[in-house]
């Protein structure tokens, strides 16, 4: 065999996925969107016992998990019952202002979700995915709104694929949550995950509100940004990346930053999150209870790069399998964002085009996770 290949094995794909209904989304050019190839389901193929990744898993080899430096460094984690104590507020809001400018990445403990609802959450997620197939291709979804149950991103044919699954849901705004979408099973799925959403939107309005008065602007300034209390959006992608017999030959998640605004990610105790600094990449181990902040695009575009999203990537292994919830807290989608004026002077001249965030998150729902590419594309400086 010649360096570089890698033997490949045969297996028994699962039944290809139904098209799922179309979402009351309006993003322009959506219709237009479809499956370029028949969907297999990744927890299927490693469950038929393959002893070798298929084709269409496997990284070129300058791209493997294997071929960059990793450092064991630690991203900051951050106490928030300091915002609640007069002596420690300062402090604490310094340790967030350091963490978006230097990082984009941080833990955070006391963060006002209990360890019961997290224990719930990751229940109710696990018994999800391990339903029968025939139970989640009920909700098989499609790329015209990627709600469902999905094992792909991006329209392009003969993609490299990733090797896991997901389930995309809507909370906010009200007008678009459709909770017959959610998963109907478990029974206790839907109450759990809404009390979930709103422990945690209740956390991305106190983290929007120490964002804007740490870049000396009133309190309200990001959320009204992001459409304030009405149409502000969150919504829920759950991750199962099975385990993988060549884990050093793929991604459970390819390198990317969020196109949305802020992302709190909570994991199970199996360790496969990587974060970029600078040219390498930094593991985040699990802490128990703890969740795990990123900006995403949208809070570089608003604050005209002064915070940056940041690259990050899951990789698998092939003796646990790996388990996330994570939660997005977005602009309207509607909502034209642009750098917010008062952050826009000489010294930092206008660097991002305004556009909706509809507009905006069409490169990830067409093209798949490619870097920071499309927000660097419209970066003038860049």
């Amino acid at each position: 065999m010649a360096p570089g290949q890698v033997a490949c094995c045969a297996f028994s794909p699962a039944p290809p996925a139904p098209a799922a209904a179309s979402s009351a989304i309006n993003i322009p050019g959506k219709d237009k969107l479809e499956w370029p190839e028949p969907i297999h389901r990744v927890q299927s193929i490693a469950e038929s016992g393959i002893k070798c990744l298929p084709p269409r898993y496997v990284r070129p080899e300058e791209e493997r998990p294997t071929g960059h430096v990793l450092v064991e460094e630690r991203i900051p984690l951050i106490d928030l019952s300091g915002l609640q104590d007069d002596s420690r507020r300062k402090k604490t809001m310094e340790e967030i202002c350091s963490a978006c400018k230097n990082w984009g990445f941080f833990q955070v403990i006391n963060h006002g979700m209990s360890s019961e609802l997290l224990e719930a959450g990751r229940d109710v997620s696990n018994r999800f995915f391990h339903l029968p197939l025939e139970e989640k291709q009920k909700h098989a979804n499609d790329p015209k709104t990627y709600v469902g149950y999905g094992s792909r991103i991006g329209v392009q044919k003969g993609a490299i694929l990733d090797w896991g699954d997901y389930y995309y849901h809507h909370f906010l705004p009200s007008s678009i949550r459709e909770e017959h979408k959610w998963p109907s099973q478990p029974l206790e799925y839907r109450p759990t995950m809404k009390e979930y959403c709103i422990g945690a939107l209740q956390l991305c309005k106190t983290l929007l509100s120490v964002f804007s008065q740490n870049l000396g602007l009133p309190l309200t300034t990001l959320e009204e940004a992001f459409g304030g209390k009405e149409n502000i959006g969150i919504c829920v992608r759950l991750n199962y990346y099975p385990v993988c017999p060549q884990p050093d030959l793929t991604f459970g998640l390819s390198p990317h930053s969020d196109p949305g605004g802020i992302t709190i990610l909570h994991q199970n105790e199996v360790s496969g999150l990587q974060v970029r600094k600078s040219h390498y990449w930094v593991p985040v181990h699990p802490i128990p209870n703890a969740l795990i902040i990123n900006l995403g695009d949208q809070i570089e575009i608003l604050t005209n790069g002064i915070y940056k999203s940041v690259e990050h990537r899951s990789i698998v292994n092939n003796n646990k399998e790996r388990m996330s919830i994570v939660v997005f807290c977005n602009p309207s989608g509607e909502q034209k964002v642009g750098p917010v004026k008062d952050l826009v002077h000489d010294s930092n001249p206008i660097k991002y085009r305004e556009m909706t965030f509809n507009e905006y998150r069409m490169f990830i729902r067409t093209t798949g996770t490619k870097g920071k590419s499309y927000v660097n594309s419209i970066n003038s400086s860049s």
